[in-house]
């Protein structure tokens, strides 16, 4: 008979705690929704005094942009020449640090006249931060080197790698006075560029290009003569061996195919010379010398909101502080 009962007495105690855990789940919906009450009742109960919060330090904000003088910025967009990338990084360090430590001798010596150093600051990094070599890029591209030793696969290769790393840096000077921040811009990158160690380089390259040019132009007087003097022959069918050779004055063989791509590769190196005359005029390369402009301070940063933010913070901690206060009161009593 006790047997019989032991089901039923199962059951009956499954719906007490099904029952009990329904009301558990109704008692926390109703703390929740009696939370949100409350707090919908404290705003309601202080709408006027945070308006009131709101308004005023939007005001105050508002004035302060108004009083507080703007912070200004120029960029210049460089490019490093002749490995001269950690020689930068270094001058604009000890440029910075000058600014910090006030040293006006050092600001005068480079022609920049500085009385006032408030808000002065310059500072680098690279134009494109996230580009990254991976390994598997890098080994791709030894693979690719070692692969044929041509002229062609050299330049893929050196194009891969440019594209691949980072060569022009963003120079940054930030100032308060327009006429200050621009002498300072100037004269800093005019002494940036002057160093006798890679002026003596930049010297000779010059010389180099200059010598290489006038070298392959008269390599490509001659080449031209031996080529027209082979159209010559040509039209009298005379002094031809094969399809593709002449025959010189000393009964030497020439191969007229290798003649052209002699030719072509002259006409790239004389390009390629005076594109290097053309960059390499400075250590380093200016690519772009920017304007005055004004610094963007993000959302959190400007005055109009931060102040304002400030005000509500402090009253909903006032606020707590004093509901704090009230229940230790009653916990004493």
């Amino acid at each position: 008979m006790a047997e019989s009962n032991t089901p039923n007495n199962t059951n009956a105690s499954d719906e007490i705690d099904l029952g009990q855990l329904f009301q558990l789940i109704g008692k926390g919906f109703n703390s929740i929704f009696r939370f949100f009450l409350r707090v919908f009742l404290y705003l309601k109960k202080n709408a006027l005094i945070l308006v009131g919060l709101i308004v005023l330090g939007a005001a105050i904000g508002f004035g302060l942009n108004q009083i507080v003088s703007k912070k200004l910025k120029t960029e210049v967009i460089v490019k490093p020449l002749m490995e001269s990338k950690n020689y930068l990084y270094d001058v604009v360090n000890e440029i910075q640090a000058n600014i910090e430590t006030r040293n006006t001798t050092f600001f005068s010596e480079i022609g920049v006249q500085i009385t006032n150093f408030e808000g002065l600051e310059i500072a680098i990094a690279p134009v494109d931060e996230n580009r990254v070599s991976s390994e598997s890029e890098m080994k791709y591209l030894e693979l690719l080197q070692s692969f044929e030793n041509t002229g062609s696969i050299s330049d893929i290769v050196r194009a891969e790698l440019q594209n691949k790393s980072s060569f022009n840096h963003r120079i940054t000077f930030y100032y308060k006075d327009i006429k200050v921040g621009e002498n300072l811009a100037k004269g800093v990158m005019e002494y940036i560029n002057t160093n006798e160690y890679f002026d003596g380089l930049i010297t000779v390259y010059r010389e180099n290009a200059t010598t290489r040019i006038e070298e392959n132009k008269q390599l490509l007087q001659q080449v031209d003569q031996i080529i027209t003097n082979y159209a010559k022959k040509m039209a009298e069918n005379d002094g031809m061996v094969g399809n593709d050779r002449i025959v010189l004055d000393n009964q030497e063989t020439v191969n007229i195919t290798g003649l052209f791509d002699l030719k072509n590769s002259l006409i790239k190196d004389i390009e390629s010379k005076n594109l290097e005359l053309a960059e390499r005029t400075d250590p380093i390369k200016i690519i772009n010398f920017g304007k005055p402009q004004e610094v963007i301070k993000a959302f959190f940063g400007k005055n109009i909101i931060l102040i304002p933010l400030i005000l509500v913070g402090l009253f909903f901690l006032g606020s707590f502080l004093k509901f704090l206060n009230k229940k230790a009161s009653n916990v004493q009593e």
